[in-house]
């Protein structure tokens, strides 16, 4: 999983996305990071809900097989479900 609004670039992205497919990793998840506490890492910015549409289809495009993108999606989205095949 990759928390997005940390500075990254759509570059840096379309670079990630290439990367993962290669170790063959089949399942991304893109989400918002959200500081925890006034002692983390501030938020750089917001990602809309389109962009991370858009980014979506590039990780798709890239050949990464399942996808989800969303500002509240972590690392477990629906990991059971997906994990047992019953794809959300």
């Amino acid at each position: 999983g990759v928390m997005l609004g940390l500075g990254e670039t759509r570059e840096e992205l379309i670079e990630l996305f290439a990367d993962v497919r290669e170790t063959g990793c089949g399942i991304l998840t893109l989400g918002q990071y959200l500081r925890p506490s006034p002692k983390h890492i501030e938020v750089q910015r917001f990602v809309p809900p389109a962009e991370f549409a858009e980014l979506k289809l590039s990780a798709e495009r890239a050949g990464i097989a399942t996808v989800f993108a969303g500002p509240w999606v972590r690392s477990s989205y629906h990991a059971g479900e997906v994990a047992h095949g019953l794809a959300v």
